[in-house]
């Protein structure tokens, strides 16, 4: 009935550094909700991260040992929100120009094509 969804990046890589990506219709199966769980957890590191880089900036004399080292985990930690925002942007679903919505098997689509509006 709905087209399959584009495979998801997951928020880790592979152990040569590359993507890993998750190929599921299925948004609660087991390695998606890990997935979003682990997206939970980066993110919160991150907002931590950058709360203890905003009070070292806002001394009048940063040390710039301790900027050295927050800057290796300040990297780390955009790296991963950003591979996160790339991963949530690819599964939305594209926009509809019909704009008339229903109730389609559980789920909002357009009445006129179908289209999934909300996954």
């Amino acid at each position: 009935m709905f087209e399959s969804s584009p495979p998801r990046l997951l928020p880790w890589t592979r152990p040569d550094g590359g993507p890993c990506y998750l190929s599921t219709d299925d948004p609660h199966s087991r390695l998606s909700r890990l997935a979003d769980e682990v997206e939970d957890e980066l993110l919160t590191a991150a907002e931590t991260l950058l709360a203890e880089a905003g009070a070292l900036l806002a001394g009048p004399d940063a040390d710039p040992r301790a900027l050295c080292r927050t800057a290796a985990p300040l990297h780390g930690a955009l790296r991963d929100v950003l591979r996160i925002a790339v991963s949530r942007g690819d599964r939305l679903p594209e926009p509809c120009d019909h704009a008339d919505t229903r109730l389609c098997e559980g789920r909002s689509c357009c009445r006129v094509c179908r289209r999934q509006i909300y996954p």
